[in-house]
């Protein structure tokens, strides 16, 4: 019996630890049911903790897909490395800029591939950036004294600037996250960030970002317009049904995405694990149901819509309301995830899985969601695709 026990309790163990694999991926309150449709690898969900560091953790976790993908097999590469150098960057233009560029830890995916092509990549285990004695990212006062010493240099106390002030700022960033490693041993070799990037294999002239704005033209490449794009980062613009289709025939090839967007929805729930944009749907409620909803408040509605008991009516989502959520501030570059298959729900409604950096606690699926496609049209500020994956007839629209 005991040696029984152990072996049902490892059974359990198991289990749960796959709960979100392809053989089971219900949820456990029976209100969402999703079966999977199509499912790309994915190394293990990470934690980027109290670090605005997002945009390197889901761009990180997509380029680990692409090794998986052309067969290099997988890596645990450091995302800090790229934080490392990208304040680096922030703190230049944020001095040339006179203080009026943003500084602080939030970036986009392209950061990490311009960081990639200059200066390389490293795994995680050479430079985690853990170095002030705590067991996660926690970036609080690193990011007030880093701001705090540019400031001063930004303010030209001594008429001009000093010859010093980026060694300084280098300095205090090393203390913080650890000096970039120059040279390093993994699995008996020696690499620099440069030649184990070559290593690999992966080609930053194949990575793109796509947006679907309209206050630039289509199928036009333009500047995001969001306080966290400090390298003024380009995006190609094309429509939203021609970004979803982006986005599925990226998944079908079996290229994963990474996915910039708006968490602060109420229709965002980490805790259940869906993502939803939730539509008042009375066609189905009798008589008295609908005095009793025309009876609550627009709050009380709003808890109900957003209750997650179970699939529902969502919004259809048009290119006027992406954009008017853009310009109202309502839809905010809050957000880097990695989308890297597709589901269903009882009632048929497709959605896209996502893994996420907000570690495997709290959730529902493990640091693993659910997101339905009207969120995806509403909520996305762009998406990062191997051009490769791009459908050939809008890769000639936008000349890729």
């Amino acid at each position: 019996m005991k040696r029984f026990g152990i072996l049902l309790v490892a059974f359990i163990f198991l289990y749960s630890v796959n709960l979100f694999s392809q053989e089971n991926t219900e949820k456990k309150n029976e209100g969402y049911k999703f079966e999977t449709i199509k499912q790309l690898k994915v190394t293990p969900v990470k934690d980027q903790s109290r670090s605005g560091t997002c945009w390197s953790f889901s761009t990180v976790s997509f380029l680990e897909s692409e090794l998986i993908r052309t067969g290099k097999g997988e890596f645990d590469l450091s995302e800090m490395f790229f934080v490392r150098k990208a304040y680096s960057g922030k703190a230049e233009n944020y001095v040339r800029m006179h203080g009026s560029n943003s500084f602080g830890g939030g970036g986009e995916a392209h950061d990490v591939i311009n960081i990639m092509r200059k200066y390389g990549l490293v795994p995680n285990e050479v430079y985690s950036g853990k170095v002030i004695g705590e067991p996660n990212h926690i970036h609080g006062e690193m990011d007030a004294v880093l701001k705090g010493l540019i400031d001063e240099v930004v303010k030209n106390g001594n008429g001009k600037l000093s010859p010093v002030w980026r060694t300084a700022f280098d300095k205090t960033a090393d203390a913080y996250l650890g000096e970039v490693p120059q040279k390093f041993t993994y699995k008996g070799k020696e690499y620099s960030p440069q030649s184990f990037a070559q290593e690999l294999g992966l080609n930053p002239d194949d990575y793109v970002e796509i947006g679907s704005f309209t206050h630039h033209p289509f199928y036009t490449k333009f500047i995001l317009e969001v306080p966290d794009n400090w390298a003024w980062g380009e995006i190609y613009n094309v429509p939203i049904d021609e970004l979803i289709e982006i986005l599925d025939n990226s998944i079908d090839q079996g290229y994963s995405v990474a996915w910039a967007s708006d968490v602060s929805e109420k229709g965002f729930s980490y805790k259940n694990g869906v993502a939803i944009v939730p539509e008042e749907d009375t066609t189905k409620m009798s008589d008295q149901e609908k005095a009793k909803w025309a009876q609550l408040t627009d709050k009380e509605k709003e808890k109900q819509l957003n209750s997650f008991e179970k699939p529902g009516k969502e919004k259809a989502i048009t290119q006027d309301m992406r954009q008017q959520g853009f310009d109202n501030y309502s839809t905010t570059d809050d957000h880097g995830m990695h989308i890297f298959g597709t589901a269903k729900d009882q009632n048929g409604t497709k959605y896209y899985m996502v893994k996420n950096s907000w570690g495997n606690k709290g959730n529902d699926y493990k640091g693993y969601f659910y997101t339905s496609v009207p969120f995806v049209r509403y909520k996305t500020m762009y998406i990062m695709v191997n051009k490769n994956a791009i459908p050939k007839n809008i890769r000639k629209k936008l000349n890729l």
